[in-house]
């Protein structure tokens, strides 16, 4: 995927977004990360990136230019996918890449602890509409501060498949984030190399698009080099080819799309964790 192209049409996948929300720490760069329920359907109990499917009211969103900023080039499929990004951050997260009707600067964090109380949950909950929240806020989406990082669709040989693109973006200032205390149950700022130390030792579950995510992130001293690499590279979609054995399972990925490898050997027991829920 290109910076300024979407998804190809297919009935058959569930189009879904995810945040990669960095910052700059004492020892380098952060990535957020939430830790999914054990009783959620996919990716049970992993750490991933705030993320989900796209929904109805992102179309609507997208039909009002007055609720976005940065959107030059985009096509339709490309503006809902960045929409639902931000949407399903704020979400999960509570993380808004936003802007007050007016201001170049990101909604300060006084007013976005706010706006997260007044409306955070009910959004969750499916008691209010994200398009609601902009116009009564008036706020403006930061789309411009996403950069296409990565494109993972999930292998053909399972019964559920999603078509997951990833944005990267430097976290708004004074913006620190919280799980939403339902479908995720944690939530933290961590090196790549610790999320990788931590799925490793057993502390988290990381799932195989995730964790070549993490692996890429890790090459990354500081949040600048980070996002100016992503902007200069083209994303390559992919599509694991997947090869069941007796005890275990291959997945091989494009070496183009420029993760640690080609292809890789999985214990067959964590075969349907491999891509069912790319972030």
């Amino acid at each position: 995927m290109s910076g300024d192209t979407g998804p190809a049409i297919d009935k058959s996948l569930r189009f879904a977004a995810s945040m990669v929300l960095l910052r700059d720490a004492a020892d380098g760069l952060e990535v957020f990360m939430v830790e999914r329920h054990r009783r959620i359907e996919f990716s049970s109990g992993a750490l991933v990136f705030p993320g989900g499917s796209l929904d109805r009211d992102d179309a609507v969103v997208a039909a009002r230019p007055e609720f976005y900023g940065g959107a030059n080039g985009l096509d339709e499929a490309a503006l809902g996918l960045r929409i639902a990004a931000v949407r399903e951050t704020f979400e999960e997260s509570g993380h808004l890449l936003a802007r007050p009707r007016g201001s170049m600067e990101t909604v300060p964090a006084e007013r976005m602890r706010d706006i997260e109380r007044a409306h955070r949950a009910a959004l969750a909950e499916g008691r209010a509409a994200f398009s609601d929240i902009l116009a009564q806020e008036r706020l403006v989406l930061a789309l411009d501060l996403l950069v296409p990082f990565a494109h993972w669709i999930t292998p053909l040989q399972e019964p559920k498949r999603f078509d997951t693109y990833f944005f990267m973006a430097a976290a708004p200032s004074g913006q620190v984030g919280q799980h939403d205390g339902h479908e995720l149950v944690n939530s933290l700022w961590l090196s790549p190399r610790a999320a990788i130390e931590a799925d490793k030792a057993g502390r988290f579950k990381v799932v195989f698009p995730t964790m070549r995510n993490l692996i890429k992130l890790g090459r990354y001293p500081d949040v600048a080099t980070a996002l100016q690499d992503a902007r200069a590279r083209p994303v390559v979609t992919v599509l694991p080819e997947m090869t069941i054995g007796e005890d275990t399972y291959q997945l091989r990925i494009p070496a183009e799309a420029g993760y640690d490898g080609e292809v890789f050997e999985l214990p067959r027991l964590s075969h349907g964790t491999a891509a069912k829920r790319a972030p």
